[in-house]
């Protein structure tokens, strides 16, 4: 039996959705009946809105596609200026104020608060710039990713850049593509480094050499949601550009035709390659999804990669710093701490970049930002701004590796309080804990449930939120695991400690790096460790400790509408809301 989703979708789904989005913005907020809040809720993600969670009921987030991260001049001061009027809603973060812009680890931009009467205006500025929300969230195709300065970087392969944004065109509103059994993430990269991160996406093509052809090879299945990741599997196929619209929207197509529209859980291309395999994947696309002859795969760089590796090399592959590009000119990366901005800052950025660049800005798959175009004569110029003094191109080590999710300030599905609490990790990190000699690098990503937004399976230490008991008292906690990288060999962390009280884990890292120095051989890398460890062994090196760190985030979120109000039960709440952000009295 079809599950509830796919029976709201096939009543109503795609493009058709944005008129009934129109008129419920036109009517306001209670004019959505209330028993098809969930239905309703679930088709506006195809045009990137996301029902917050229990307590801001009538606030949504909205997320902005922008392919392969590539922002043009001038779309970066209206996403500014968006956040700064309209996502503002009646809580503060005591970190990042009450407007900011989220830069996401898909590459995309995500604003929080907004109100639905205030979706009209705000697609009308969005698409008089050329950007849009449609196919942001849903079921269909997500963002697409790769590396964020292709085009531009001076290594690169291949430029992946017209490949990312032909699929972009072909696919966005394709109504033939629009209602898949789920999500589908595309990964173009042509970079040597694979920041792309094809090993975790759905499809992945991938820089390969075929009898003096540069293109791609093709890899299905990737991903890390719930406690099921997958690395994507190579199906033996060799694309050269021209071809790559062709054959992604074969396994798109082979996709939408055999995924699992019955078990929502199992309805991702990873679990059909674990049933078919990939040799009748292959087959399949040939004999039914493409008209002309596949080719065999290309000699393939995977062998270079080194993004996000957890290795020792010879630099941070990050694309954080100054870099010099394929025209002479400079890209200069910024830490954007946890991927948060305020909508302030963003202006400024906005500024910045067509001040001392071309105006384009980029994201990165680590959420973090960058700055292109910028001649070597305008660099010191460029460095010297005082935006730079927070969005450091050179940050501590902790801090450039700091990844979170949204968490419970805004998401149904977190547990645990996100972004404020890796705020404080990397900062008590860096006062307190000493960076084992010869680590340049040092992930710690922290994602606040099992769907693994922060990506946390291929990070250094990863931290998964849970709920625990301390002093009788529920409390939020983190389960720990280890060793995580992409990379030329791609491996996941192994889980080693469970439902640590999140005040005591800056204590287990810094016991866990301390034990690491003590007992690695020679110089190293942390994951090279982690792999030569027992996972006994490695649980018995984290030792959760409390120290002078102090966590005001302790209290269990999910039972408060907002985690950082002062008054923040859910009977405290202001929600629903109308458009002025008056409260709607429950007897209205």
């Amino acid at each position: 039996m079809p599950t509830d989703v796919e029976n709201w979708k096939s009543e109503v789904y795609g493009n058709e959705i944005r008129e009934h989005l129109m008129e419920f913005a036109e009517e306001g907020w209670e004019s959505i009946p209330e028993d098809e809040h969930d239905a309703w809720f679930e088709r506006f993600k195809w045009w990137g809105l996301y029902h917050q969670r229990n307590g801001q009921e009538s606030y949504f987030m909205m997320r902005i596609g922008t392919p392969n991260g590539v922002l043009t001049p001038g779309q970066t001061e209206v996403v500014a200026d968006i956040a700064d009027e309209y996502a503002r809603g009646p809580g503060e973060n005591p970190e990042f104020g009450d407007a900011y812009v989220d830069w996401t680890t898909r590459q995309s931009i995500q604003l929080h608060w907004i109100r639905l009467e205030d979706v009209p205006e705000i697609f009308e500025k969005l698409e008089a710039n050329g950007l849009s929300t449609q196919q942001a969230c849903g079921d269909s195709w997500r963002n697409i990713v790769g590396c964020p300065v292709a085009g531009k970087d001076s290594n690169e392969f291949v430029d992946a850049l017209p490949v990312a944004m032909d699929l972009n065109e072909t696919f966005k509103g394709n109504d033939d593509h629009a209602n898949l059994p789920r999500k589908w993430k595309v990964s173009v990269t042509g970079c040597e480094e694979g920041c792309g991160q094809g090993d975790i996406n759905d499809l992945a093509f991938e820089p390969a050499e075929k009898d003096g052809v540069k293109g791609f090879n093709v890899r299905v299945g990737g991903g890390l949601s719930r406690n099921e990741p997958r690395l994507a599997r190579s199906i033996d196929v060799f694309v050269p550009p021209e071809d790559a619209d062709a054959v992604a929207g074969g396994i798109s197509a082979l996709f939408n035709d055999h995924g699992d529209r019955e078990d929502r859980y199992n309805a991702r291309m990873k679990f059909l390659t674990d049933e078919w395999g990939t040799e009748k994947i292959r087959r399949v696309l040939q004999e039914d999804y493409v008209d002309f002859e596949l080719q065999t795969a290309g000699e393939d760089l995977r062998d270079e990669y080194t993004y996000n590796s957890g290795r020792n090399d010879d630099g941070h592959h990050d694309h954080v710093g100054v870099h010099e590009q394929n025209d002479g000119n400079y890209y200069v990366g910024l830490n954007v701490l946890v991927g948060r901005m305020g909508a302030d800052d963003t202006r400024e950025l906005a500024r910045i970049a067509d001040e001392y660049g071309s105006g384009e800005v980029r994201v990165t798959q680590r959420q973090n930002v960058i700055v292109t175009d910028v001649p070597e004569e305008d660099l010191d110029d460029l460095l010297a701004e005082d935006l730079l003094d927070t969005y450091e191109p050179d940050p501590h080590t902790f801090m450039r590796g700091s990844i979170a999710c949204t968490g419970t300030e805004f998401c149904s599905l977190s547990i645990v309080e996100t972004k404020n609490r890796q705020v404080r990790y990397a900062r008590w990190l860096k006062e307190n804990v000493e960076v084992p000699a010869g680590v340049e690098d040092f992930h710690i990503h922290l994602s606040g449930c099992t769907a693994s937004c922060a990506q946390p399976q291929i990070a250094d230490i990863s931290l998964r939120g849970m709920k625990t008991r301390k002093d009788g008292e529920p409390v939020e906690a983190l389960d720990i695991g280890l060793g995580g990288g992409l990379g030329a060999e791609p491996r996941f962390a192994e889980w080693v400690e469970q439902r640590v009280p999140a005040d005591e884990v800056p204590g287990a890292i810094e016991n866990l790096l301390a034990n690491f120095e003590e007992r690695r051989q020679g110089d190293e890398s942390f994951r090279d460790f982690v792999e030569r460890t027992d996972e006994e062994a490695l649980a018995e090196l984290v030792e959760p400790e409390e120290t002078d760190y102090e966590d005001p985030y302790m209290h269990n979120t999910k039972m408060t509408w907002y985690p950082y109000a002062d008054e923040d039960d859910m009977d405290d709440s202001p929600a629903p809301a109308r458009a002025d952000g008056s409260p709607i009295p429950s007897d209205d």
